[in-house]
């Protein structure tokens, strides 16, 4: 029988498949979060304004979803490798990755689209 304390010899293995869904996606998140302001480049002033002010609320809320999800990542690798985290890793693990997920819905949520 293994102890609670034991150290887990493969602890690593959910943060780092964590790390390595997380990290692309948050980038392509942002390039395209980050490229969406084009897609109000033939609006008319009124359309434009909307989108304008909508897009200066919603980009730092996509902003600080990026800092939650890198929160949650080093979470997941800051655990202590022992048997008794090895859920709560796996969970950060799973919610990294989840939340870049959450954070790209919240913010096509928030823009008023023309």
């Amino acid at each position: 029988m293994t102890s609670d304390t034991a150290r887990r010899p493969r602890a690593f293995v959910a943060p780092l498949v964590s790390t390595l869904l997380t990290l692309p996606m948050a980038v392509i998140a942002f390039f395209f979060v980050g490229l969406s302001p084009m897609a109000c480049d033939s609006c008319g002033d009124a359309a434009s304004d909307r989108f304008d002010a909508s897009y200066d609320v919603a980009f730092p809320v996509f902003g600080f979803g990026l800092l939650v999800v890198l929160v949650v990542l080093v979470a997941a690798w800051a655990l202590p490798w022992q048997r008794r985290y090895a859920a709560a890793r796996v969970w950060f693990a799973v919610a990294a990755p989840a939340a870049v997920v959450l954070d790209a819905v919240v913010f096509n949520g928030l823009v008023d689209w023309p």
